[in-house]
């Protein structure tokens, strides 16, 4: 009869722990997190399979890579995001909201505008409009950056992130093995021409932004919103680019003014060029070695999928067992050596068997450096009144790799061999490795402290 008191504590905690998933801020960061994660593969890994299949050649789809730059040059329009307010809609949904029903219009409209594009015929239109894309995406993740810390109270901000993760690789699921589904559906079931069922899939994709666009709506503007807004009135009559410059200036020199700041940013570059180079052409590799795009959306985003969720996990593990330092050894080393199996998948050819297991450990190992690195960043980002801008510019620079790095990805592949351009990929995460030993012996991992760790748990 007093085992029930003894229990009822449990009970009552673990009901709160998943009461605060429902809140409705957390909820709206959840679905903004979907928004966020839709367009990558639009303009990236789904872009190639488009390009591969309409007969585009290595070397181009190597360049796509490029696609990639608004992410990496970001920082250089965050701090208009924070310093200004979007024009009209700020006026009518606040600051933030506006920015973000902003941006998520300008998504929508650059997605279908990239569905009416052929890759083969006019692949310097397809990527003009895929980088319009990723444009209007690197703008929203500022935003939603801003609004998802300046909204949630401390003790939600944990199941935010976790909501606002796990949401964004649902939809990072959705555009790629999704997009490929509809794309064979409209194709073999409906009938449509390949070209048709390609735009007929991309328009879809564009729909779902609309989630993010309800939420954005619905959202109710953070109360910070309402201070900057009184000090934007104070300082009507100044130049509103001074403010933004100002702002750009203040964040950057707290950073790059700090010990070893030069050395701590090629480490931000280099850390994750190994999965880089390797991500601009696993696509193409495998359509060249015969597979489906249908193979490639059971596999790749199926295994693969599961994969980068249980990694999201071990990377949480590793983060909180062992000092950061320690945690960022064992992700590059991993990461680097998951490249091997694609190595070998190129010897053994056209193997299911094996593509699924080189799937698996690579977007296992890849998530676990992923959480790590983040975690990383956000030790960094110690100022909270340059919070914003200075992340903004560690995932510009760690996106580096991504675009203009990995930009020869393809010319590399068609002059060694696939099995060689993937042992090049795993080497390429040596001079990551090389930085962090050379910042560990300075001492740089001393003062940072244990980060709070992004994950999905």
């Amino acid at each position: 009869m007093t085992a029930l008191p003894d229990h009822a504590p449990g009970k009552s905690r673990f009901a709160e722990a998943l009461a605060v998933y429902l809140r409705p801020r957390v909820l709206i960061v959840m679905f903004l997190g979907f928004s966020s994660g839709l367009p990558l593969a639009l303009s990236g890994s789904t872009l190639q399979v488009w390009a591969a299949e309409s007969g585009v050649n290595l070397k181009t789809i190597g360049l796509f890579a490029i696609i990639g730059t608004p992410y990496t040059i970001k920082v250089f329009w965050a701090p208009l995001v924070d310093a200004l307010d979007a024009p009209v809609l700020s006026r009518w949904l606040g600051r933030r909201r506006g920015w973000l029903v902003f941006s998520q219009v300008l998504l929508m409209v650059a997605i279908a505008a990239l569905g009416l594009c052929d890759p083969k015929a006019g692949p310097v239109l397809a990527i003009v409009a895929a980088i319009l894309v990723a444009t209007a995406s690197a703008t929203q993740d500022i935003v939603i950056d801003a609004f998802r810390v300046e909204s949630l109270p401390e003790n939600e901000q944990a199941a935010g992130m976790a909501s606002y993760v796990a949401a964004y690789r649902v939809a990072n699921l959705l555009s790629t093995a999704g997009a490929l589904y509809l794309v064979t559906g409209f194709e073999k079931v409906l009938g449509f021409e390949r070209g048709t069922a390609w735009i007929a899939g991309y328009w879809a994709m564009a729909l779902f932004v609309i989630v993010g666009l309800v939420a954005s709506v619905l959202a109710t503007e953070p109360e910070k919103s309402a201070a900057v807004a009184a000090e934007h009135a104070r300082h009507a009559g100044e130049s509103r680019m001074r403010r933004v410059y100002e702002t750009a200036r203040a964040a950057l020199a707290d950073f790059l003014l700090r010990d070893m700041a030069v050395v701590v940013l090629a480490f931000v570059v280099l850390f994750k060029f190994t999965d880089a180079l390797a991500g601009a052409m696993t696509a193409a590799f495998v359509i060249d070695l015969g597979f489906t795009r249908l193979d490639y959306a059971n596999v790749i985003k199926g295994l693969g999928f599961a994969a980068t969720m249980l990694g999201g996990f071990a990377g949480g593990y590793v983060a909180r067992a062992f000092p950061l330092v320690t945690s960022l050894w064992i992700g590059g080393l991993l990461q680097a050596a998951a490249n091997f199996a694609f190595s070998w998948q190129a010897v053994v050819g056209k193997d299911l068997a094996w593509l699924s297991f080189a799937i698996t450990v690579e977007n296992f190992t890849s998530s676990i450096g992923t959480v790590i690195f983040v975690g990383y960043l956000s030790s960094l980002c110690k100022n909270p009144l340059h919070t914003a801008t200075q992340f903004a510019l560690l995932t510009a620079l760690a996106a580096v790799g991504r675009t203009y790095l990995s930009a020869g990805a393809g010319y590399i592949a068609v002059a060694t061999g696939w099995a060689w351009f993937f042992a090049i990929c795993a080497f390429a995460g040596i001079p990551g490795l090389l930085l962090l030993a050379w910042l560990q012996r300075r001492g740089h991992f001393d003062g940072l402290g244990k980060p709070a760790v992004i994950s999905a748990d």
